[in-house]
């Protein structure tokens, strides 16, 4: 029986795999392959990073500082976790390995426009499309930025990013954009446009993403969905723990779940999403992995 079952391999699930390997702990790390860390281009907000990172090159650095320690990486799909007197039960495409704790770090999927994946991915690469003002706001400076979403979603992230701008417009992904008169008002306060979708006609042209909208065909420098996210904590829920409406994991000071033994970090958790933050909150959860087992069964070497 392994002492930690880490299930994702983002900056969360990556720091937890350093700290657990460095307390001297049997772990074992399950990768699917899909961290959103390595979609990032490059990030300049990380630090320690003077010159930026890309995601898959810090993911790399981070494994490999795991593996130092003894920590192995395995590509596979995690399809259950039970909880069983001694612990849980991990259930993959390759197997089922007991554990006496896990770890979610699963991380979230960011909703994209409909438009074909290899424009996506290109814009992507060139920074034509950003998913996260936050992270690199500061790139779009006094650029024209376009951002797609509706509701109170779609207006917030329009107003954070008309701290960097003053060439924003708001476009509805499909038919109009839904705003009350509060969103309206400060929108309006902003100078940020709004357009009717949908969006359509996606294509690279030149050094600006473009595409149709019910006004006409609109290029901009960097566009932004602002269309949410998926959560990937199905798995804990599964198990019994907690969450919020929109499927974020309910945690402690010490990131643990309502389920015992079962623990989160990361973007999975309701909070900041960020490299750093997922960092802290991994480091946190480790510890505290190491001082519930040796409470439970003190550790000797």
């Amino acid at each position: 029986m392994d002492d930690c079952i880490i299930i994702g391999a983002g900056p969360a699930g990556l720091t937890a795999a350093i700290y657990l390997a460095r307390f001297h702990l049997s772990i074992r790390l399950f990768d699917s392959g899909s961290s959103r860390a390595a979609l990032i281009p490059c990030t300049h907000n990380h630090a320690g990073y003077p010159e930026g990172i890309s995601g898959k090159e810090l993911l790399a650095r981070m494994l490999r500082q795991a593996e130092q320690y003894g920590a192995t990486r395995e590509l596979v799909e995690v399809a259950a976790i039970q909880r069983e007197d001694a612990g849980f039960v991990v259930t993959t495409d390759c197997g089922r390995y007991p554990a006496r704790t896990v770890l979610l770090a699963t991380g979230v999927v960011n909703n994209r426009p409909d438009f074909p994946a290899e424009v996506h991915d290109a814009a992507l690469e060139r920074g034509l499309i950003r998913y996260c003002p936050i992270c690199d706001g500061y790139e779009v400076t006094d650029k024209r930025v376009g951002v797609v979403g509706n509701g109170d979603h779609g207006m917030r992230e329009a107003l954070f990013l008309r701290g960097f701008t003053r060439d924003v417009t708001l476009i509805a992904p499909e038919g109009s954009v839904e705003l009350d008169d509060a969103c309206h008002r400060a929108l309006d306060a902003a100078g940020v446009k709004r357009v009717d979708g949908p969006c359509s006609g996606w294509r690279i042209e030149g050094e600006t993403i473009a595409f149709d909208t019910a006004a006409g065909r609109l290029a901009f420098d960097s566009v932004y969905p602002a269309m949410g996210s998926r959560i990937r904590s199905r798995l804990a829920v599964a198990a019994g723990a907690n969450a919020s409406e929109d499927g974020c994991l309910e945690v402690d000071d010490h990131q643990r779940t309502s389920v015992p033994g079962l623990f989160a970090a990361g973007d999975v958790v309701k909070g900041l999403d960020q490299i750093s933050h997922a960092m802290g909150e991994a480091g946190v959860a480790a510890t505290t992995i190491r001082n519930l087992l040796n409470e439970e069964n003190p550790i000797r070497r």
